[in-house]
């Protein structure tokens, strides 16, 4: 049963340091990696008591995120947020499928997750750049979710979940063998619910509405073809409908209609996929893999204005997005004291829109990249990284991105790590070449064709303790992370002027993170992460000559104090997560996440005070009925109404029961 794949593996998580491979690409362990990561296992995404996949990361040390309503969840590190929806400075992976799109600006839609919960069986956070070893999305940092194994898939659960806020989620998954060598898993989901409350703010304030329904449906399978060969398919479709737009209201909070330029209407977006892998051991020292991967994306959330006949119809963020993927890597160990994997891959990205690719259509974009990383351990004390990566970008150029790293094994429970990368994020493909029109005289967005690259230098010294005996470790990072032009969305060049994406920041983000876990009894884990970060800002080159440009966006100190703000509070200062995991007499589980976030500026127009947050999860395994399943009781926001995204946005205590059968 998926179910009954839990319990094997929770230990490691708690008592050792455990192995990774998401930092360099090689299977390693934690003390030897060139990177701080954190790890989830299914044990903490369960007793987390999250609902979507973006909640899972609150536990992350540097991670931020809030509950969604009428605007999608993001997940950011490190701030260095957008006016946009998504999320383009991390890299998210499922099973070595990278998620972001060119549809959403080369970000990541955390609306269209395409993968349920309980069929994830890992997800390792890399805390910290890994262009070298991911590409141009791994900026800042990595999330790579690995999915339960097929083989491990037997039977079949279902599970619903009834709650308030009108919480209704209904979940069928099962596997089983595909003739005498393959097995599979599949999945389907349907979540739905209704949202925030509008009714908690002033009356001036309710303009928006909330609701929520996504479906998924997901297939994996695995095949050995002979046992030193494996080929693996997925496929699978997930779908997202979300209210949004504005209501027209009067001084009283009286419904007058919607805004005719941005009105209540439904969005609906999709996502769909195809992966084929291949992997073949071609010694004892030495395998290859070859990965093929599509994905096509769409948005509609289009409407007609009535003041605006001649544009037709209007798709804000709307259209069609395809890639063609193909990577390939190759392990091997060159001598005893040396382990290298290097590899390559090419990418094309297609997007359509009528709206916001006006008068162009389809624009397509071709991504080459070839990396290596070493790992050379000459002294059981000492275990050095190194990497490199070169990408060329038929929009954006070409650029190199080095990493290095040295770890000092003082003794087996005792390592200290310092590193250094260069990085490079590209801009998304509609940065360059968007073409959005106001009206058939005036533009409304337009791409920057010279738009750089952000630029990334990053230093970090980091300890690790693995206290077994005392089942007990601790991982702490400094960091010093220094971004050149630093891009903002929605910069006016002149008066009267068109929307434009420029690069006007140069920003020094330095912190420290914590992450402890502890399991002093068999009964009892705790796992504590803490980050503190500052961010500091100044202007760039074009960022100066903007400022002194009557009518742009920077002119004056007043609107330029918005954007630095946007930049310096993108981060809150500091953040903590606690998750205590209780075992209960008569077979109970009880589990406590609280969660401290000090002010955060998530978009240039909201601001969001500090907060408290208190999920609560009790649950009770039975084995008695069918082959045995669980039901449960959540509450989230124990303390009932805050501010996560906005202030005008209040969250309030959200509970739900959810049962699950195996069979």
């Amino acid at each position: 049963m998926l179910s009954g794949t839990l319990r094997a593996g929770d230990e490691v998580f708690f008592s050792d340091l455990p192995v990774v491979a998401s930092v360099s690409r090689l299977p390693q362990r934690l003390a030897d990696a060139p990177g701080s990561v954190t790890v989830i296992d299914r044990a903490m995404i369960r007793a987390s008591g999250a609902r979507t996949l973006h909640e899972v990361f609150r536990l992350v040390p540097g991670f931020q995120t809030f509950t969604p309503s009428d605007k999608p969840a993001r997940v950011n590190y490190h701030g260095v947020t957008d006016d946009t929806d998504y999320s383009p400075r991390v890299q998210v992976l499922i099973d070595g499928r990278s998620l972001h799109s060119p549809l959403f600006r080369g970000g990541m839609n955390w609306e269209l997750v395409p993968v349920a919960l309980d069929d994830i069986e890992r997800i390792e956070v890399v805390r910290g750049s890994n262009t070298t070893s991911y590409g141009t999305n791994a900026f800042l940092g990595v999330i790579n979710i690995v999915t339960v194994d097929p083989a491990l898939a037997q039977g079949v659960s279902v599970d619903t979940r009834q709650g308030s806020e009108g919480i209704r989620d209904y979940t069928v998954r099962g596997g089983g063998r595909l003739g005498e060598r393959g097995h599979f898993r599949l999945t389907a989901q349907e979540r739905a619910d209704d949202g925030l409350d509008h009714r908690s703010v002033a009356p001036e304030e309710q303009n928006w509405r909330d609701r929520n329904r996504a479906r998924l449906f997901e297939f994996r399978s695995g095949f050995q073809l002979d046992p030193l060969t494996l080929l693996e398919l997925q496929f699978g479709r997930v779908e997202s409908r979300q209210l949004v737009g504005r209501l027209d209201l009067a001084d009283d909070g009286t419904v007058l209609g919607t805004e005719s330029k941005d009105p209540l209407r439904p969005s609906d977006q999709s996502s769909s996929w195809l992966q084929l892998r291949w992997l073949r051991a071609l010694s004892e020292r030495a395998d290859l893999s070859l990965r093929y991967t599509y994905n096509v994306d769409r948005l509609d959330a289009g409407f007609d204005d009535p003041d605006r006949p001649e544009l037709g119809r209007i798709n804000p963020n709307g259209g069609r997005g395809a890639r063609h993927e193909v990577e390939t890597l190759h392990t091997f160990l060159p001598s005893d004291s040396t382990r290298m994997v290097w590899g390559g891959g090419w990418r094309r990205d297609v997007l359509d829109s009528g709206t916001m690719l006006d008068g162009i259509g389809r624009v397509s974009r071709d991504v080459g990249r070839v990396f290596a990383n070493a790992e050379w351990k000459p002294r059981a004390w000492f275990t050095g990284n190194f990497g490199v990566s070169h990408e060329y970008d038929s929009l954006a150029g070409s650029h190199l991105a080095p990493r290095a790293s040295a770890s000092f094994h003082l003794d087996e429970r005792n390592t200290f790590r310092v590193g250094y990368a260069k990085a490079w994020r590209t801009p998304g493909t509609l940065d360059f070449t968007a073409n959005q029109r106001k009206s058939l005289a005036r533009m409304e967005w337009v791409g920057n064709p010279d738009l750089p690259a952000e630029a990334l230098d990053s230093w970090e010294l980091a300890y690790l303790g693995d206290w077994r005996d005392w089942r007990m470790s601790l991982d702490v990072r400094i960091f010093r992370e220094r971004i050149a032009d630093r891009q903002i969305h929605r910069i006016r060049t002149a008066t009267g002027g068109p929307d434009t994406v420029q690069a006007v920041h140069d920003l020094e983000i330095r912190g420290q993170e914590l992450q402890w876990k502890w399991q002093p009894v068999d009964s009892t884990r705790i796992a504590v992460g803490h980050a503190h970060v500052g961010i500091d800002a100044g202007l760039t080159a074009d960022g100066r000559a903007l400022s002194n440009v009557p009518g742009s966006s920077l002119a004056g100190p007043e609107r330029s104090a918005l954007y630095f703000a946007l930049s310096e509070h993108s981060a809150p200062r500091r953040s903590t997560s606690l998750l205590w995991m209780q075992r209960l007499p008569a077979g109970l589980e009880m589990s406590i996440a609280r969660y401290w976030v000090h002010d955060i500026k998530w978009t240039r127009n909201t601001d969001t005070e500090s907060y408290r947050r208190t999920d609560l999860r009790l649950a009770y395994p039975f084995a008695r009925v069918a082959r045995g399943g669980e039901i449960a009781y959540t509450v989230q926001s124990l303390e009932g109404a805050h501010a996560e995204e906005r202030m005008e946005r209040i969250v309030e205590r959200r509970h739900w029961v959810s049962l699950r059968l195996d069979f």
